[in-house]
This record gives structure tokens, sequence and C-alpha cells, in this order.
């Protein structure tokens, strides 16, 4: 099958696949499996490698989801799995508390909305925004109590800020994993830098919109009487020593620079030992080696060196299904690669290519509200458009970049009952369903459009 019947076939995989994650409930590795094996055959990739005429090979429906698959382990599996290490040690540590203790100090008491919302956006960058939530969550209810702040607004100022850099900024797997996909695994600095900068927009809008649905939803926000008594100090003692400033931004700040200085020596071209040194302490496994390295030294830094071993297994049980999901998207993305789809969309690239920076965050959209998870939308449409980069338009670094960050404001777009945060931020905010709708879902949508915005007009000047 080729031309318009392919493209049709695609989108008609695509909806069973949400179907089947959603609605059936089938494991989102095997629908995405299953639905690329069937792709592929529509497609009329052989079951076999075949010689052709001219001498060279035309790979086989099996060879071909074997290099989708182990390529994406090739690429990112151990970045993803360093990154996931070094979260949780800051959660074990109580490191991700000392960080939004020092973000509190930085804005102010005076400000609890900013504090709380940028509390939780520098806290998401390592941590998963679920757990960031449930680790947060009693330092919004001690700053409610102290302020008398909107709870709602405190909630969703909380929700929105570890949302926003869950889906743009390294090294949560979901941006890793879409970076690494789309073919930027090695500008992940880049990926970095631009995730910080389209976080501008949704944040001024997060915070707007919590002022706003604070006034006009309230909570029950009912807890555990012994959480609402305990204060802010309270809650740090209850972790006993805490880690100091430096070792706490030590495991997340050490590799960032790392791969500043390698991205500086290959810009200039130096050559030697020591710039060779400095590329290779830049490469993203290698500097993220780097930062459990420091995160190790934490655990033994507060006296939980004994954690270590479960601080591994929790996290290589965390990530292992986040693993399976990318490598598949890998291999849905290598059938559409070698499928004619690409040869046709290069023959109308100014259909497709008419909707821009919008096709990824629309299609991200459509999988997250579908299907509700974030990383699994980020991952799946990353496979999905890292074929079609050149064809669309997108052909510099930086260009795959701002679709990176397209599907991240996909992925955000909207957050509902299928998605397991939804019910995170619901429940421990005292929350009903109906509220949930009109905090959550409401506000994650007005977080996507107004990142989209961004990186819509950000596309106009980076080329």
């Amino acid at each position: 099958m080729t031309g318009l019947p392919l493209i049709l076939a695609f989108w008609v995989a695509i909806v069973i696949m949400i179907v089947m994650i959603s609605k059936l409930r089938i494991h989102p590795f095997i629908s995405i499996m299953l639905v690329s094996l069937a792709l592929g055959l529509v497609a009329g990739i052989p079951l076999v490698d075949h010689r052709l005429a001219d001498g060279t090979v035309q790979h086989g429906l099996a060879t071909v989801v074997g290099q989708g698959f182990s390529g994406t382990f090739t690429s990112i599996g151990i970045v993803i799995i360093l990154g996931a290490m070094i979260g949780t040690v800051l959660e074990k540590t109580g490191g991700a508390l000392k960080l939004a203790d020092m973000m509190i100090r930085l804005v102010g008491k005076d400000n609890p909305i900013i504090a709380v919302q940028l509390m939780g956006w520098v806290v998401s960058i390592p941590v998963f925004c679920d757990s960031g939530f449930v680790i947060l969550d009693p330092i919004r209810k001690a700053l409610v109590r102290r302020t008398a702040v909107s709870a709602v607004s405190m909630s969703f100022a909380l929700s929105s800020g570890l949302f926003i850099s869950h889906v743009f900024i390294p090294p949560t797997p979901g941006p890793i994993a879409a970076a690494s996909t789309l073919g930027i695994g090695d500008y992940l600095l880049q990926v970095i830098g631009l995730g910080l900068l389209c976080s501008i927009f949704p944040l001024i809008a997060g915070y707007f919109f919590a002022r706003w649905i604070g006034t006009r939803v309230q909570s029950k926000d009912e807890v555990n009487p012994e959480e609402v008594a305990k204060v802010y100090k309270d809650l740090i003692a209850s972790y006993g020593k805490l880690p100091s400033a430096f070792s706490t931004l030590a495991p997340i700040m050490i590799p960032i620079s790392l791969m500043a200085l390698s991205s500086v020596v290959a810009m200039l071209g130096l050559t030697g030992f020591v710039p060779e040194l400095m590329r290779f302490l830049g490469t993203p496994i290698i500097a993220l080696a780097v930062g459990m390295a420091l995160a190790t030294l934490q655990l033994f830094s507060v006296g939980r060196a004994h954690d270590f071993y479960e601080v591994c297994n929790s996290s290589l049980m965390t990530v292992g299904p986040i693993l399976f999901i990318t490598a598949a998207g890998g291999v849905l993305g290598k059938v559409i690669a070698v499928s004619d789809m690409v040869r046709y969309i290069s023959a109308h690239a100014d259909v497709f290519g008419g909707m821009g920076i919008f096709f990824p965050f629309l299609l991200a959209a459509v999988l997250k509200t579908a299907q509700g998870s974030s990383t699994v939308a980020m991952i799946t449409t990353a496979g999905i458009i890292a074929p079609l980069l050149t064809v669309l338009g997108f052909n510099t670094p930086i260009q795959a970049t701002l679709v990176c960050m397209a599907i991240g404001a996909g992925a955000m777009t909207v957050s509902h009952a299928n998605d397991s945060y939804f019910w995170v931020v619901s429940e421990f905010s005292g929350l009903t369903p109906d509220q949930g709708y009109r905090v959550q879902t409401m506000g994650t949508l007005v977080l996507g459009i107004a990142a989209i915005v961004e990186i819509a007009l950000l596309s106009f000047v980076l080329r």
C-alpha cells in the first residue's frame, strides 16, 4: 500500500492504538508493537530480507522491528536510567525538599503562589511530577495554613510548576526519550536551555489561572490531622539530616555544566587530550554518570548509604516500562521510516508542512488526551515524527529541539481522568472529580495553549 491510502491506514492505526491503550487497557508496549507490526504488513514491508537486483538489501519486517528496538536502547537507555536514579536519590535524602526550601527563600513567603509554583518547577526537573506533588504537598498545606491563600490556587500552582518542567526539561525520561528519538540526544544541553525558555509562557499562564480558579472553586482539602499539624520545620526534621545546598545542586548542575563545556569545545573546534576529555565528560551518558556518582555521595553524606540498593532497584522498576515503551515507539518510527509514507509526504510536503510546529503539538495532544500518560504521548509522537522531520521542513538541531518542545506542550494537553497525575492532584488537594476537571483539566489546557503559542513565536526566530 502506498500514497494516500497508506496515510489513512496510519491514522487508523493510531486510533486503534489509542483504543487498545485507553479503552481495552492493553499495555502501551504491547499496543504499540502490535500496531507497528500491522502497519508494517499493510505498508508492504516484506516478511524477510531480500537482496534486490542492484545488490542492495531490502530489510524484512522482523529486521526492521529489531533495528527500531535495539537502536532506541543504544541511544537513550542508560541516560533514562541514570536520570531516574538521580531523581530517586533526591527523594530519599530530602534533597527535593532542600531545593524547595531554597526556592521559597529566593522568592519569599509573601508570594506563596509564585513560590510553590517555582518550587514545583525546580523539583520536577529531576523528579517525576507525580512523586514531586506527593513530596511537596505537605509544604503546600503548611504554606496555606500560614498565609490563608486559596488552597485550590496553591494546588494548581504546584501542579502546573511540576507538570511544565516534567514535559520540557531533562533529565526526566519524557524529554530525554523524545529528544533522542528525534536525533538530538547529543544536544541535551540545548534541549534543557530551550525547555527553560519555553517554560516562561506556561508558568505565567499557570500563575494567573491559579489565582483565577482559586476564587471560583473551594476544595475540602481534608488531610490527616497529624499532617496538618506538622509545620514546615517538623517536615524537614522528619528526614533527619538534609544534604547541603551544594550536595543537593551538584547532581543536577555539574552534569549540565559538563554538557555545556562539551558544547563549547565542539563549537570552538578545539583538539588535543584536554578538549577530547571535556567532550567525553560532556556526553549525556558520562555527564549523568558523574551526576549519579555525586548523588551517591549525597546518600553517604546524610547517613543513608544502606538505601543505595533500594534506590537502584526502585529506579530500575520505574524506568523499565518507560524503556520498553520507548523502544516500542522506536519500532513504530522505524516502520514509518522504511514504508512509502516518507516518500509520499516528501512529494506533498507543502500540505503537511503548512501545519508547521502545530502538527507535532496536535498529534501529542490527541495521544495525551486519549491515553493519559504524558511520557507515552511524548515517546510515541517522537517516534512518529522522527522519520518525517526533514520532509516537514525541520532540518536543523534547533528546529528539531523546537519540535521536541511542541511535543512536550501537546503532552500537557490535557490531564483528565485517564491520567494518574489528575488523580494525584485531585485526591491530595481534596477536590471532587468535577472540581478536578475544572481545576486540573482546564488548567492544563491553558498551559498547553500558552506553551505552543510561545513555541510558535520562537519558531519564527530560531532557525
